[in-house]
C-alpha cells in the first residue's frame, strides 16, 4: 500500500516536534481539496495520512505545518507560524515520506524514504 507520510525534527532542540498539526490536501493550489488533519505523535510522526480505502492520485499535493502553536509551547520565537510544503506525486504506487526539518528561524525538507 503507498501511503504519504511525514516526520518532523526541532533542530534547536535537536529532538522530535511532537504535537504539530500538519494537514494534507490534494489538487492544485488554486482550490486544493483537504484529505486529513492529524498530529505527529511523541516521536514527530505521522506514519500515514490515508486511510486503508484512499489511494494516491497522480498530482500535487500540498502538506502545511501548523508551527505557530507547537513554537509557543516550546517557548520559542515565532517567524514561521505556517510551513506549506507542496509535492508532486508522479507514481502512485510508491510512498512518499516527506520529512520536515525545523528550527524558530528556518527549515528544511526533502523526499524521505
Amino acid at each position: 500500500m503507498s501511503k504519504i507520510s511525514t516526520h518532523i525534527l526541532d533542530t534547536n532542540k535537536g529532538l522530535p516536534a511532537a504535537g504539530v498539526k500538519v494537514s494534507l490536501y490534494r489538487g492544485p493550489a488554486e482550490g486544493p481539496s483537504l484529505i486529513r488533519s492529524c498530529t505527529t505523535n511523541e516521536d514527530g510522526r505521522i506514519d500515514n495520512f490515508l486511510s486503508p480505502d484512499e489511494t494516491l492520485k497522480i498530482e500535487s499535493y500540498r502538506l502545511e505545518f501548523e508551527t505557530a502553536s507547537y513554537f509557543v509551547a516550546q517557548g520559542q520565537p515565532v517567524f514561521y507560524p505556517k510551513v506549506i510544503v507542496e509535492f508532486l506525486v508522479q507514481d502512485k504506487d510508491r510512498s512518499h515520506h516527506v520529512p520536515l526539518l525545523l528550527s524558530s528561524f528556518g527549515y528544511s525538507t526533502y523526499r524521505g524514504s
